[in-house]
Protein backbone atom coordinates (compact mmCIF):
# COMPACT_ATOMS: atom_id res chain seq x y z
CA UNK A 1 0.00 0.00 0.00
CA UNK A 2 1.24 3.46 -0.94
CA UNK A 3 1.82 5.85 1.99
CA UNK A 4 -0.58 8.82 2.11
CA UNK A 5 2.20 11.41 1.76
CA UNK A 6 3.41 9.74 -1.44
CA UNK A 7 -0.13 9.69 -2.86
CA UNK A 8 -0.58 13.37 -2.02
CA UNK A 9 2.74 14.15 -3.75
CA UNK A 10 1.61 12.33 -6.90
CA UNK A 11 -1.73 14.18 -6.89
CA UNK A 12 0.07 17.50 -6.50
CA UNK A 13 2.43 16.61 -9.35
CA UNK A 14 -0.57 15.92 -11.59
CA UNK A 15 -2.29 19.19 -10.71
CA UNK A 16 0.97 21.09 -11.35
CA UNK A 17 1.22 19.31 -14.72
CA UNK A 18 -2.25 20.63 -15.66
CA UNK A 19 -1.34 24.10 -14.34
CA UNK A 20 1.88 24.36 -16.37
CA UNK A 21 1.91 26.95 -19.16
CA UNK A 22 2.73 24.25 -21.73
CA UNK A 23 -0.35 22.14 -20.98
CA UNK A 24 -2.75 22.65 -23.89
CA UNK A 25 -6.19 21.53 -22.68
CA UNK A 26 -8.16 24.60 -21.63
CA UNK A 27 -11.02 22.43 -20.31
CA UNK A 28 -8.66 20.78 -17.82
CA UNK A 29 -7.30 24.18 -16.85
CA UNK A 30 -10.87 25.41 -16.26
CA UNK A 31 -11.61 22.35 -14.09
CA UNK A 32 -8.41 23.01 -12.13
CA UNK A 33 -9.21 26.69 -11.57
CA UNK A 34 -12.66 25.71 -10.25
CA UNK A 35 -11.14 22.96 -8.06
CA UNK A 36 -13.23 20.37 -9.92
CA UNK A 37 -10.53 17.77 -10.54
CA UNK A 38 -10.64 14.77 -8.21
CA UNK A 39 -7.64 12.43 -8.04
CA UNK A 40 -7.16 8.83 -6.90
CA UNK A 41 -3.74 7.18 -6.76
CA UNK A 42 -3.63 3.42 -7.36
CA UNK A 43 -0.72 1.03 -7.34
CA UNK A 44 -0.13 -0.75 -10.66
CA UNK A 45 -2.29 -0.41 -13.76
CA UNK A 46 -1.78 -4.09 -14.54
CA UNK A 47 -3.22 -5.24 -11.21
CA UNK A 48 -6.98 -5.47 -10.57
CA UNK A 49 -6.73 -5.43 -6.76
CA UNK A 50 -7.66 -1.73 -6.49
CA UNK A 51 -10.54 -1.86 -8.98
CA UNK A 52 -13.24 -1.83 -6.23
CA UNK A 53 -11.63 1.26 -4.68
CA UNK A 54 -11.30 2.92 -8.10
CA UNK A 55 -14.96 2.16 -8.80
CA UNK A 56 -16.08 3.67 -5.50
CA UNK A 57 -13.98 6.77 -6.20
CA UNK A 58 -15.59 7.11 -9.65
CA UNK A 59 -19.09 6.58 -8.22
CA UNK A 60 -18.50 9.41 -5.74
CA UNK A 61 -17.17 11.58 -8.57
CA UNK A 62 -20.29 10.86 -10.65
CA UNK A 63 -22.54 11.73 -7.70
CA UNK A 64 -20.61 14.98 -7.09
CA UNK A 65 -20.81 15.90 -10.79
CA UNK A 66 -24.55 15.21 -10.98
CA UNK A 67 -25.23 17.24 -7.83
CA UNK A 68 -23.09 20.19 -8.96
CA UNK A 69 -24.69 20.63 -12.39
CA UNK A 70 -21.72 22.66 -13.72
CA UNK A 71 -19.18 22.16 -16.49
CA UNK A 72 -15.55 21.10 -16.25
CA UNK A 73 -15.55 18.17 -13.87
CA UNK A 74 -12.81 15.54 -14.17
CA UNK A 75 -11.76 12.48 -12.21
CA UNK A 76 -8.20 11.20 -12.55
CA UNK A 77 -6.95 7.75 -11.64
CA UNK A 78 -3.14 7.85 -11.49
CA UNK A 79 -1.23 4.56 -11.36
CA UNK A 80 2.17 4.35 -9.71
CA UNK A 81 3.22 1.76 -12.28
CA UNK A 82 4.28 0.34 -14.58
CA UNK A 83 7.06 2.85 -14.92
CA UNK A 84 7.61 2.56 -18.66
CA UNK A 85 5.10 1.34 -21.21
CA UNK A 86 4.52 2.14 -24.86
CA UNK A 87 1.20 3.20 -26.40
CA UNK A 88 0.13 -0.35 -27.25
CA UNK A 89 0.88 -1.67 -23.75
CA UNK A 90 -0.91 1.31 -22.22
CA UNK A 91 -3.99 0.73 -24.40
CA UNK A 92 -4.09 -2.95 -23.41
CA UNK A 93 -3.85 -2.12 -19.71
CA UNK A 94 -6.41 0.66 -20.04
CA UNK A 95 -8.95 -1.69 -21.64
CA UNK A 96 -8.27 -4.31 -18.95
CA UNK A 97 -9.01 -1.81 -16.19
CA UNK A 98 -12.07 -0.43 -17.98
CA UNK A 99 -13.46 -3.92 -18.63
CA UNK A 100 -13.00 -4.86 -15.00
CA UNK A 101 -14.71 -1.67 -13.81
CA UNK A 102 -17.54 -2.26 -16.29
CA UNK A 103 -17.96 -5.85 -15.09
CA UNK A 104 -18.31 -4.70 -11.47
CA UNK A 105 -20.62 -1.86 -12.48
CA UNK A 106 -22.98 -4.05 -14.52
CA UNK A 107 -23.96 -5.95 -11.36
CA UNK A 108 -25.83 -2.84 -10.13
CA UNK A 109 -26.34 -0.47 -13.06
CA UNK A 110 -27.44 -0.46 -16.68
CA UNK A 111 -25.38 1.10 -19.44
CA UNK A 112 -26.10 4.78 -20.09
CA UNK A 113 -28.89 4.68 -22.71
CA UNK A 114 -27.71 7.95 -24.28
CA UNK A 115 -24.64 6.24 -25.77
CA UNK A 116 -23.64 2.96 -27.40
CA UNK A 117 -21.86 0.18 -25.48
CA UNK A 118 -20.11 -1.11 -28.63
CA UNK A 119 -16.55 0.33 -28.79
CA UNK A 120 -16.62 0.14 -32.61
CA UNK A 121 -19.68 2.42 -32.77
CA UNK A 122 -19.24 6.14 -33.48
CA UNK A 123 -21.67 6.70 -30.58
CA UNK A 124 -19.65 4.66 -28.08
CA UNK A 125 -18.86 6.07 -24.68
CA UNK A 126 -17.75 4.26 -21.56
CA UNK A 127 -20.44 4.05 -18.88
CA UNK A 128 -20.42 3.72 -15.10
CA UNK A 129 -23.42 4.20 -12.80
CA UNK A 130 -25.46 4.91 -15.96
CA UNK A 131 -23.28 7.96 -16.73
CA UNK A 132 -21.34 8.06 -20.00
CA UNK A 133 -17.71 9.08 -19.64
CA UNK A 134 -15.08 10.27 -22.08
CA UNK A 135 -11.65 8.94 -21.09
CA UNK A 136 -8.22 10.37 -21.86
CA UNK A 137 -5.10 8.32 -21.24
CA UNK A 138 -1.71 9.68 -20.21
CA UNK A 139 1.61 7.92 -19.72
CA UNK A 140 5.33 8.75 -19.72
CA UNK A 141 6.08 7.48 -23.24
CA UNK A 142 2.92 8.61 -25.04
CA UNK A 143 3.43 9.29 -28.74
CA UNK A 144 1.39 12.48 -28.21
CA UNK A 145 3.47 15.00 -26.23
CA UNK A 146 0.34 16.52 -24.64
CA UNK A 147 -0.46 13.12 -23.15
CA UNK A 148 2.91 12.55 -21.46
CA UNK A 149 2.80 12.45 -17.70
CA UNK A 150 5.24 10.84 -15.25
CA UNK A 151 2.73 8.10 -14.37
CA UNK A 152 0.08 6.21 -16.32
CA UNK A 153 -3.26 7.93 -15.72
CA UNK A 154 -6.86 7.78 -16.85
CA UNK A 155 -8.88 11.01 -16.91
CA UNK A 156 -12.66 10.54 -16.76
CA UNK A 157 -14.87 13.36 -18.04
CA UNK A 158 -18.67 13.20 -18.13
CA UNK A 159 -19.72 12.85 -21.78
CA UNK A 160 -22.64 15.19 -21.16
CA UNK A 161 -20.19 18.08 -20.61
CA UNK A 162 -19.04 17.77 -24.23
CA UNK A 163 -22.66 17.68 -25.44
CA UNK A 164 -23.44 20.82 -23.43
CA UNK A 165 -20.39 22.56 -24.91
CA UNK A 166 -21.51 21.53 -28.43
CA UNK A 167 -25.04 22.82 -27.84
CA UNK A 168 -23.74 26.15 -26.58
CA UNK A 169 -21.41 26.49 -29.58
CA UNK A 170 -18.26 26.47 -27.43
CA UNK A 171 -16.96 22.98 -28.25
CA UNK A 172 -15.50 23.65 -31.72
CA UNK A 173 -13.74 26.82 -30.56
CA UNK A 174 -12.30 25.03 -27.53
CA UNK A 175 -11.16 22.11 -29.71
CA UNK A 176 -9.41 24.50 -32.12
CA UNK A 177 -7.64 26.32 -29.28
CA UNK A 178 -6.44 23.02 -27.76
CA UNK A 179 -5.15 21.71 -31.11
CA UNK A 180 -3.36 24.98 -31.84
CA UNK A 181 -1.72 24.94 -28.38
CA UNK A 182 -0.79 21.28 -28.77
CA UNK A 183 1.16 22.03 -31.96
Amino acid sequence: MTPTHEKEGIKKEFLNYIDSKDFACIGAKAALSKKQIQCFVADNMACPKEDPGILNFLYKFIDDYRNANVLYYSAVVIFRGPGFINDEQFDNLMWQRLQSLSDFDSANYNYDRRVDADPSSPHFSFSLKEESLFIIGLHPASSRPLRRFSYPALVFNPHLQFEQLRQSGRYEKMKQVVRKREK
